[in-house]
């Protein structure tokens, strides 16, 4: 346990102490947010800096990349799939600063680089040996062989998590808050499943995969919580979609690699709910030229109700929480 606590820490203090750096530097490019003029509430917020997420990708792949050691083919891949989503949010976000406005990305190109990323991971894990088409039931102690149809679920899965994630990015350390908690949750239960391969004495080459799975988790879990202090309320920086969409890929990873894809909808609740709200908004509008919400997603509704920001964040990392715990209880 002390090695993976070790590279929390560590990547904390790599989070912590580049960040001023980083925030500085997008200062002077001016690399800052366009708030949208719809959403009065935050106006105040028009010109902070943006694309703050390359802080807990940096301290990602640096400790992780120090602590690996023997077979890592899960962790590297789990590595390039968060780096790709935010290689992705980084044109995304280029845009939105060039042109000095909110819409980056067209929607078809953003929606054609996440299916290929996604196709390609997708494809990785239905080969290897390590995952194959089989995945975990929770709390029945069994496991499902999806066979061919695990191609479009996992497709199906990345895209969901990654624009999910990306929905949640919508106030001061919403996502980062509940990303952290869905960390921690995957820290301990993948922590507790390592323990067991070594009790049971399973091959080195699973040992390690779980190893080096688990030091990206816990670096990710310190990088996490070096960047929310300065992304919390008020923030100074934004993680901007390069981290949101790096973010979403780094916990899609970890969910399909460990095979406990199917607790995301219960510890990722809050991120289904952003999804969701978004997905109803614009049907019922187009149905009937109507809202459901205030405004979507629902955390932009809950602000609109007149709950204060720091009040709602609050509310979703106490619900991923309590989720997480309630889990754990079950499975552990």
């Amino acid at each position: 346990m002390q090695i993976f606590l070790l590279a929390t820490v560590i990547s904390f203090l790599v989070a912590v102490i580049i960040s001023p750096f980083v925030i500085s530097f997008m200062k002077r490019v001016k690399a800052k947010q366009t708030i949208l003029h719809y959403v009065q509430a935050h106006k105040s917020k028009d010109g902070t800096p943006t694309m703050g997420g390359i802080i807990f990708i940096i301290a990602i792949v640096v400790v992780s990349l120090l602590f690996f050691v023997r077979d890592s083919k899960l962790a590297v891949v789990t590595l390039a799939v968060m780096c790709s989503f935010g290689l992705l949010g980084f044109l995304d976000d280029y845009i939105k600063i060039k042109q000095h406005q909110n819409m980056g990305l067209r929607p078809y190109q953003k929606a054609l680089g996440q299916l290929g990323i996604s196709i390609i991971i997708t494809i990785f894990a239905y080969n290897s040996n390590l995952i194959g088409s089989n995945i975990i039931v929770p709390f029945f102690g069994m496991e499902l062989n999806m066979s061919i149809w695990y191609i479009p679920f996992t497709i199906f899965v990345l895209l969901a998590i990654t624009n999910s994630v990306n929905l949640t990015d919508g106030l001061d350390g919403l996502a980062g808050w509940t990303s952290f908690v869905y960390l921690t949750f995957f820290g301990i239960l993948l922590f507790s499943v390592y323990n067991s391969s070594v009790d049971l004495g399973e091959s080195s080459q699973i040992i390690y995969e779980q190893r080096n799975l688990l030091i990206v988790i816990f670096a990710g879990m310190g990088a996490l919580l070096g960047f929310l202090l300065f992304n919390s309320y008020p923030a100074k920086i934004f993680m901007g979609d390069v981290g949101s969409l790096a973010l979403g890929g780094l916990l899609a990873s970890i969910s399909i690699f460990s095979r406990f894809v199917l607790l995301m909808p219960i510890i990722g609740f809050v991120f289904v709910v952003s999804a969701l709200s978004v997905i109803i908004q614009v049907l019922h509008y187009k149905r009937t030229k109507r809202r459901v919400f205030l405004m979507a997603p629902y955390h932009h509704h809950l602000e609109k109700k007149g709950i204060k920001e720091p009040k709602i964040v609050a509310i979703y990392f106490i619900i991923t929480l309590m989720l997480s715990l309630i889990s754990l209880t079950f499975l552990l």
